[in-house]
């Protein structure tokens, strides 16, 4: 805090110049950050993509997550253990979940290495510093980090702001939600120097019992720009301490108290008070654009990722040989506490070369980036203490995972209407681990090379744009797939995504659909299996596919109106498919064969509307309506195991104010949920025989009904 201070006072000292006439920064164009240009798909590129601006992103910015910032772009649903869009959220695409959708900052990979998911709780009000996100669905032109396997999300920081800007964004709702963000732009100062820089915490008791969260960051970046070169160093720091939420309503508890969190109920009388997910993630980039002449470019990038936290539990009557205890006279368990740690390093390069001139765009690049993990688990405290040494750890495991990449890239106009696009990036990946916490002895040493191809066509005309393409992403396993045995150990996967598409876009309304067939291969599922070491495990199975068609509209119909919406129709069918439960009238597992069945929460229907209305000179209104069709909680299409549709409404009401020392204030009111409809958007399920009935156990997790938040943005 002290030291952004301090930047800030040098800064505004710095703006003597600001008013000077500067010509190295008429062209915009050589400000649009290059690093992204690698996994950022363009207008005419052939993939259905969307992108938002920064003045989007703000609009929809209230303090949420960054997936329910995204909730009305197509395909799109999201989902929060706490029920209120902060803390630890989720987010899929065409119904693929957050491990196959690559995510990216700055061009540079988020996506945690060894489970290949995205914790937007790690980068909380990251939307406060982004300058545009671009949305892509199906294999995209991702050319970084895990790869896209269905969908890409890239988020982009990197913008260089030329006017000096100080903004402070409060708001205040439901369920003690509270939002603070500190933003300054310093614009260009002594002809070539920039900084950006934002504080923001947010909190929320959350709507589910004690899912409260505790979130803090900071944002910093500061540039050197000239005519041929960009230098720039981004820092930026996410601290969240969350209450647990991850275990779901049981079906019953449901019916009575939707809101029931058994997180830190294994403690004897009132819930523990610190089962808390507790973890800092640090982020560092560097950044290095060099232009050789008007038709050549390159870029370069390090950068530095620092984690480290645990998760606190309170448990109950634990036996002693499962933390590698003996017995002490007769006392064979203890109630304890315990801290599950990672303690991570990821870091790397990523670089490139873009060549653009008359009808030709070339571009060459790759990265390399390394994992080093370290899983650890401590007893902090146990019941009967002397069954516990102090400082005691029951296991240390670490893990390191190498990812280097190359990709070339050709774009060509071929006549003044058709561009074709050809992208090709060889990737290897090599993972090793020396155990892991519930199975020590199984060690990982796994290397990996994959192909993917992509090509398309793009045809533009008379405000048309027609297009096709055929991506290729293979994928390997998660951390939580290798946790089996040697025999089982799990296959890649394989997509082949075949995508067409129509656009309209002429003044004020556009219009198109997009037709896509995912088809997979060896796609990891749950399939209710026990593996030879007794744990659930994802199967890879032979054919799955996804295909469906996205239809999307947007018009401004008058000064006072407008409209846009999208609808995704679709079929998302595992083919040959086995499931497994467990007997516990005679042990073991009974199976069921299944043709083909329904993938897992992938709706066949998500639909969006949001109206826009002016009625007045600075005042404004949005309502938005989100349907999202029913969703099977597993792979079988169990009527029994499903969460139902859902329909919400939300509403915001806003004012803005201009004037000279204020150069704008906002206020605004939003209701969420208007409706209070009482849904649920995630959920997981698992069945069995006993008695000799089959039974089906659903957990969910309910979201919000009808809540509020205010807020005022003023900027300076």
């Amino acid at each position: 805090m002290k030291y952004l201070l301090l930047c800030m006072s040098a800064l505004a000292i710095g703006q003597t110049n600001y008013g000077q006439k500067n010509t190295l920064f008429n062209d915009t164009t050589f400000l649009q950050p290059v690093e992204v240009n690698s996994v950022k798909a363009t207008d005419k590129n052939p993939f259905a993509k969307t992108n938002l601006s920064k003045a989007a992103i703000k609009k929809l910015n209230i303090g949420q997550d960054l997936p329910f910032i995204l909730n009305n772009t197509p395909s799109v649903v999201v989902n929060a253990d706490a029920g209120t869009g902060i803390g630890y959220t989720g987010i899929r695409i065409r119904g693929t979940d957050a491990t196959r959708i690559n995510v990216t900052l700055n061009g540079i990979p988020y996506n945690d290495a060894e489970s290949l998911g995205t914790f937007f709780v790690d980068i909380p009000d990251i939307a406060s510093s982004a300058s545009s996100i671009q949305i892509q669905r199906g294999v995209g032109t991702s050319a970084n980090s895990a790869g896209s396997f269905g969908g890409s999300i890239n988020v982009n920081t990197n913008d260089v702001v030329t006017k000096r800007n100080i903004e402070l964004n409060s708001s205040a709702g439901s369920y003690g939600t509270f939002k603070n963000t500190l933003l300054f732009n310093s614009g260009i100062f002594n002809k070539h120097f920039t900084v950006d820089a934002r504080l923001s915490n947010i909190r929320s008791d959350g709507y589910i019992e004690r899912a409260d969260a505790r979130l803090q960051s900071y944002y910093i970046s500061g540039a050197y720009i000239d005519k041929k070169n960009t230098l720039r160093l981004n820092a930026f720091t996410g601290k969240e301490i969350t209450y647990q939420a991850y275990f779901g309503v049981n079906e019953t508890a449901l019916d009575t108290n939707r809101r029931y969190n058994s997180a830190g109920t294994a403690k004897p009388g009132a819930p523990y008070e610190n089962e808390v997910d507790n973890y800092k993630q640090t982020h560092y980039q560097l950044f290095y654009t060099h232009e050789f002449n008007p038709y050549l470019k390159s870029n370069i990038a390090f950068f530095l990722t620092k984690g480290k936290g645990y998760y606190e539990q309170y448990r109950a009557d634990e036996d002693l040989v499962d933390y590698n205890l003996p017995p002490v006279g007769t006392t064979t368990s203890t109630d304890l506490i315990r801290r599950l740690w990672l303690d991570n390093d990821f870091y790397g390069t990523i670089f490139s070369l873009n060549y653009n001139r008359n009808k030709t765009q070339l571009a060459v690049g790759g990265g390399y980036n390394r994992y080093e993990g370290n899983h650890f688990g401590e007893i902090i405290w146990a019941q009967k203490a002397n069954t516990v040494p102090a400082n005691y750890r029951w296991y240390d495991k670490d893990s390191r995972k190498y990812d280097a990449s190359f990709y070339a890239k050709w774009t060509q106009n071929l006549t003044p209407e058709l561009q074709s696009y050809m992208d090709v990036q060889v990737r290897n990946v090599q993972y090793q681990n020396n155990g892991f916490r519930k199975t020590p002895n199984i060690s990982i040493d796994k290397n990996f090379t994959f192909f993917n191809p992509k090509i398309g066509l793009t045809y533009t005309k008379n405000y048309y744009k027609v297009f096709a393409s055929y991506g290729r992403a293979v994928k390997e396993p998660n951390r939580d797939d290798f946790e089996t045995a040697t025999n089982q150990q799990p296959k890649p996967e394989v997509l082949n995504d075949f995508e067409t598409g129509i656009e309209y876009n002429k003044n004020n309304c556009s219009f198109g659909a997009n037709f896509y067939y995912m088809l997979y291969k060896n796609q990891l599922i749950l399939s209710g299996k026990i593996n030879d070491v007794g744990a659930y495990t994802r199967l890879n199975i032979p054919d799955s596919y996804r295909t469906g068609v996205e239809l999307f509209a947007n018009s401004t119909i008058n000064k006072y109106v407008a409209v846009a919406g999208n609808v995704t129709i679709s079929q998302n069918r595992v083919k040959n498919f086995t499931a497994f439960y467990d007997n516990y009238d005679f042990g073991g597992q009974n199976s069921t064969f299944y043709k083909s069945a329904p993938l897992v929460l992938s709706p066949s229907t998500i639909a969006s509307l949001s109206v826009n209305l002016t009625p007045i000179k600075n005042g404004y209104i949005n309502l938005t309506s989100k349907y999202v069709s029913k969703q099977y909680l597993d792979n079988t299409g169990n009527n029994n195991a499903a969460l139902d549709a859902y329909f919400t409404q939300d509403a915001k009401v806003g004012y803005n104010i201009f004037g000279k020392s204020l150069k704008e204030v906002n206020i605004y009111v939003q209701a969420i949920n208007v409706f209070s409809r009482l849904y649920e958007a995630n959920g997981y399920s698992f069945s069995y025989l006993l008695g000799n009935k089959y039974t089906t156990e659903n957990f969910y997790f309910p979201m919000a009904p009808a809540n509020f938040v205010a807020g005022i943005n003023i900027r300076l």
